[in-house]
């Protein structure tokens, strides 16, 4: 086993360019359908009133309360110039009560932007409305009473205090992620096929090792470069990115391993149909993009409802593996609440290698 592990490595060793490729596409990939790096959305905000300046600054201040969101102060021309071009998805022009939304191109930004401008207009009308009949400035003395209301609205989940915070951007990095280590594992797989038709296969069956030996040495060698892969990808993401991936990283990179003991058992399982590696590269690489739309990896939980495809994700360990991995993000399970994912996984992976072994092996006689 170690003789033909250091074989593959050796080969990667001298040509490693497919690998870092695969490697950097995976990054990119989550980055650019994944709506970039995650940071606070910054939203252009001017005035054309005589007082321009004083509305400007007022609003800023007015608005620079949700984290998710960055107002700067801009030119009007250069706002309008950035929205014509489609620099920019919107632009907030704002007077001394009311405001205006400068749109580009419809995209979720601009509805968020806008249900945060009209909240915080709409609390500004009401505070103005008090104090034109009072006569003075209640801003301050309204602030006080609502840290310290009679009535306190307290929102939870279901299973915890604490509301979860989806995100699709985290969900597309593991949904890429798991998509081009399935293509780097399947390719590492097809060495065995390579080397079955090169007549190395048979040299190192008439030598002293073992089959167990030669089939572990393979598939040892494909998990553990597609771990470094997955693992490479996290620790950008979640050190350098600063992406959300939860606290329990171990247990993302346990999930991890058991999607990738699964997946490399259904590259084994297809390559025991094929007789070429040229057949391999024809069939695997058009089946596996199949696979995340059909587990529903690049669209929100419970978009896919068809009983029939949920039956045909289920035969994958993708669907187990996102579950799994979303409900540890999201929802800070534990080991014990994804346990049932995991063993789905591991037994997808015994009875794909199992029947795919076999399948080499009658072909081979």
């Amino acid at each position: 086993m170690k003789n033909v592990l250091w074989v593959q490595f050796s080969k990667d060793k001298r040509n490693p360019l497919l690998v870092l490729l695969l490697i950097a596409g995976s990054i990119v990939a989550a980055i650019l359908f994944g709506g970039g790096i995650q940071s606070a959305t910054t939203v252009g905000i001017f005035s054309e009133e005589a007082d321009a300046a004083e509305i400007e600054d007022k609003w800023e201040a007015l608005l620079n309360t949700d984290d998710s969101f960055t107002f700067e102060i801009v030119e009007p021309e250069e706002a309008r110039e950035d929205i014509k071009k489609g620099n920019i998805d919107v632009s907030v022009k704002v007077m001394e009560d009311d405001y205006r939304l400068l749109v580009s191109k419809n995209m979720p930004t601009v509805s968020s932007v806008e249900r945060h401008v009209d909240k915080v207009f709409q609390q500004e009308a009401q505070i103005s409305a008090v104090e034109s009949q009072v006569g003075e400035d209640v801003r301050d003395e309204m602030e006080s009473y609502l840290e310290d209301a009679p009535f306190q609205l307290k929102a939870q989940g279901l299973d915890s205090e604490q509301i979860p915070a989806y995100n699709i951007r985290t969900q597309l990095l593991f949904s890429f992620t798991f998509l081009i280590s399935m293509f780097i594992l399947g390719f590492k797989v097809n060495n065995v096929t390579q080397d079955k038709v090169a007549g190395i296969w048979d040299r190192m069956i008439l030598s002293p090792m073992k089959k167990t030996g030669m089939y572990s040495g393979y598939l040892l060698y494909s998990f553990l470069i597609t771990m470094l892969q997955i693992v490479i990808v996290l620790v950008v993401f979640k050190y350098v990115l600063r992406y959300d991936v939860g606290d329990s990283l171990w247990l993302i990179i346990l999930i991890a391993a058991c999607f990738t003991f699964g997946m490399i058992s259904i590259a084994m399982l297809i390559t025991g149909f094929v007789r070429t590696p040229e057949q391999f590269y024809a069939i695997y690489p058009s089946v596996i993009p199949l696979i995340p739309l059909v587990s529903g990896a690049y669209m929100m939980p419970g978009t896919i409802t068809n009983p029939v495809l949920l039956f045909i994700a289920d035969l994958f360990p993708l669907a187990h593996a996102m579950e799994a991995i979303m409900s540890v993000v999201f929802y800070g399970a534990g080991l014990q609440d994804v346990m049932m994912s995991l063993l789905y996984m591991l037994l997808i992976g015994v009875v794909a290698m199992g029947v795919g072994i076999n399948l080499v092996e009658r072909r081979s006689s």
